[in-house]
């Protein structure tokens, strides 16, 4: 056997199983990492949904805060007219009295 296929062989000995207890370690971390992701994909769907119930739920709330708003709006503008009508009657009754 020749030097070449010595240093060769000795090589395949000692770097062969490295190399295969390297690729078995690295398989087992992207089982690892692949376990995690999904686990945090789930935590991340159910956050999302989350979310989204809230977002409409505030939007409903808001939605119903605006229509009262705007239902009370439209409630103190007619009194509002009421009340420039009135006065404005009154103040001609006035003039037309000489009060």
């Amino acid at each position: 056997m020749s030097v070449y296929e010595q240093v060769k062989s000795a090589l395949q000995d000692i770097v062969a199983p490295e190399i295969r207890a390297l690729q078995i370690e690295i398989k087992r971390l992207d089982e690892k990492i692949d376990t995690k992701l999904e686990s945090l994909d789930t935590k991340i769907d159910s956050l999302e949904s989350r979310v989204d119930s809230l977002d409409k739920s505030l939007n409903g709330r808001i939605d119903s805060l605006d229509k009262s708003l705007n239902s009370r709006i439209d409630s103190l503008e007619r009194e509002l007219k009421i009340a420039i009508d009135i006065r404005e009657r009154l103040a001609a009754l006035e003039a037309k009295f000489g009060t």
